[in-house]
């Protein structure tokens, strides 16, 4: 009977870590305490090319856009994209203060909050 309580104990302890590990692995923290933000893509972005320690070279792309909140209220937003981004495309912006943009992922214009759509369709 101890033996297989401490059989149950010791698989329990092995599934919540795996659970811990998973969740952990899978959170983006760009996302955690940040203010949402909507922007459309309406041109190209800055091309500024730069020499990383190796002399390779790369390219990223500055856009500054208005971003709405789900509220409406509008925001300067800066940040750079290492590709070019699709005009016509719409963008979740996220933002913490103190930091900037910190991360973005496009969305379909049905998923923008109706304030910031109305915004941004103007």
């Amino acid at each position: 009977m101890k033996k297989m309580i401490a059989v149950i104990i010791i698989v329990a302890v092995i599934i919540l870590g795996l659970a811990f590990s998973l969740g952990y692995y899978f959170t983006n923290y760009n996302h955690i305490g940040a203010e949402d933000y909507y922007v459309a893509i309406k041109k190209n972005g800055k091309p500024t090319t730069e020499r990383d320690s190796s002399g390779q070279s790369f390219t990223d792309y500055a856009y500054t856009l208005t971003g709405y909140d789900e509220k409406g209220n509008a925001k300067q937003l800066k940040f750079t994209a290492q590709k070019n981004l699709r005009v016509g495309a719409y963008l979740h912006i996220y933002y913490k203060k103190g930091k900037g943009v910190t991360s973005y992922e496009e969305v379909a214009k049905k998923e923008l909050p109706k304030k910031a759509a109305n915004q941004l369709n103007n």
